[in-house]
């Protein structure tokens, strides 16, 4: 085979799997539903003051939101109407604190990250703008603990311990997940001699 018919053979092979690639993806794109409203008390698409482009999963108080995953187990835990009604109070009453909160923990992770990107190393900088995050992540765990306690004590007990299963239920696929993320990593470090 001269050259010329390798090279030409070669295009041609490669125009047909840019081809493919290109009509799956476009597959892949008619498939989707993008306009899926977001669930209620989830903190997915809107930060706390109602703006777009929260950061991290769930918004600045994890998955979920401020109420934890709660509100996402609603009808597992068949709420009825009045501690439906009864959690949204308790949202709204303390909205301004985790707007606040939210307020606060962007410009912490933002120093955060221009400390440990900076140019030159200051550990101490470092150190004090962690410090400065923490505080304000601690913040926030107090209030989901504050929020929890208050939504806890609206549940009967049935729905409690249903509730107790379900996060049981929930951290053991996230262990067993974690655990095999690190043995492959051990694995991939034994394989390179690290």
């Amino acid at each position: 085979m001269t050259r010329r018919v390798f090279r030409t053979a070669l295009g041609i092979g490669a125009g047909l799997v840019a081809l493919g690639l290109t009509a799956g993806l476009y597959a892949a794109v008619q498939d989707q539903n993008t306009n899926q409203p977001p669930p209620p008390f989830s903190g997915r698409g809107m930060d706390l003051g109602g703006r777009s482009g929260r950061m991290g999963r769930g918004g600045p108080m994890g998955l979920g939101g401020p109420m934890g995953f709660l509100p996402m187990l609603g009808r597992e835990l068949q709420l009825t109407d009045a501690q439906r009604q009864q959690i949204k109070g308790i949202a709204d009453s303390h909205r301004d604190e985790w707007r606040a909160l939210a307020d606060r923990a962007r410009p912490a992770h933002d120093a955060v990250n221009a400390a440990v990107s900076a140019d030159v190393t200051d550990e101490a900088l470092v150190r004090q703008k962690a410090a400065d995050l923490a505080a304000v992540e601690a913040d926030m765990a107090v209030a989901r603990a504050h929020a929890h306690a208050e939504v806890w004590q609206i549940l009967t007990d049935d729905q409690k311990a249903q509730l107790k299963t379900m996060k049981s239920a929930m951290r053991h696929p996230m262990q067993s997940w974690l655990d095999a993320r690190r043995a492959q990593r051990g694995r991939w470090l034994e394989r390179f001699g690290l």
